[in-house]
């Protein structure tokens, strides 16, 4: 698939356990890479429902009787499956982050490769882009995006040089950006840097980490008793709140317990977790990062 090469397709499958008549989720459809993979190995009464706010995913919906594309965010996930008269599933697949093709195409802002409009927006009918982050937040505000989502320990002097160079002219573009906190990026690692910086950015374009957070305080009353939920994460701050969400059922602190000493964690992990072999990185450079937790209920 030239739109995105699915990440741990097998396993990440594999983990929902699918039953034939079951009724599941995709909920980052993409290529529909993992959705078509899902949808053969359901039999005639299965239904599989996918998630996707980026008008270009529209391009690859499956023509099956089965499948159901839903142009929305999951963060909405149990508003629109309720729409469909669905109050419980089977599994929930997510494969989090950015798709091959919002890396590729140039004119979407995400790449450090291609210079392109300031944009990153995964849904192209949101408000704010890139470049009004850039352009408009405060330094400290800006300073905050970068140390919390970048986790950058010189956020306070790139926002400070940003918003310095913005006065004489808009930031708009990736090699603008890139031009201006050059002074940043020793050769050595401009890349590893330049990443931190798009990703921190493109996360407080999308709202992702709160995003992720909404999803999951979802999944527990969505999933069947013996339903899967499969999540591929891509950095660390995503994969930590995946983690300990599967853990604790919170993002902060530890759960209560009762006087018996226990506690009420809604899910429980299933097996280890699951990284790319040597060879999917190989065919695909960017599964190189990616960690697949699996989770049921407790």
């Amino acid at each position: 698939m030239s739109y995105h090469n699915a990440v741990l397709l097998e396993e990440s499958v594999n983990g929902l356990n699918i039953k034939k008549e079951g009724v599941y989720v995709d909920v980052t459809f993409g290529g529909g890479g993992h959705s078509k993979a899902i949808l053969d190995r359901l039999g005639e009464k299965g239904r599989l429902f996918a998630f996707d706010q980026d008008p270009d995913a529209a391009k690859n919906s499956i023509d099956d009787d089965r499948f159901v594309l839903i142009p929305e965010n999951f963060r909405y996930i149990s508003r629109f499956l309720r729409f469909h008269n669905v109050k419980k599933v089977d599994g929930v697949l997510a494969d989090l982050g950015v798709s091959s093709h919002q890396f590729d195409e140039a004119e979407r802002g995400f790449s450090i490769r291609f210079d392109g409009d300031l944009d990153m927006r995964m849904n192209q009918k949101s408000k704010i882009s890139a470049k009004e982050i850039i352009n408009d937040y405060s330094e400290e505000k800006l300073a905050e995006v970068l140390f919390l989502y970048g986790e950058l320990r010189n956020s306070r002097k790139l926002a400070r040089t940003i918003v310095h160079e913005r006065k004489n002219k808009a930031i708009e573009t990736s090699f603008q950006l890139k031009e201006v906190l050059k002074a940043f990026l020793p050769n050595a690692r401009e890349h590893k840097i330049l990443a931190q910086i798009f990703q921190a950015i493109r996360i407080e374009v999308n709202e992702e980490l709160a995003v992720l957070k909404e999803f999951l305080t979802q999944i527990p009353s969505l999933l069947t008793n013996e339903g899967r939920l499969s999540v591929i994460s891509y950095h660390s701050l995503e994969d930590r709140l995946v983690k300990r969400f599967i853990r604790t059922g919170l993002f902060d602190g530890e759960p209560e317990k009762d006087v018996f000493g226990n506690s009420n964690e809604p899910l429980k992990k299933v097996g280890k977790l699951i990284v790319p072999t040597k060879e999917e990185i190989k065919i695909n450079n960017r599964a190189r990062s990616a960690k697949l937790r699996l989770a049921t209920l407790k």
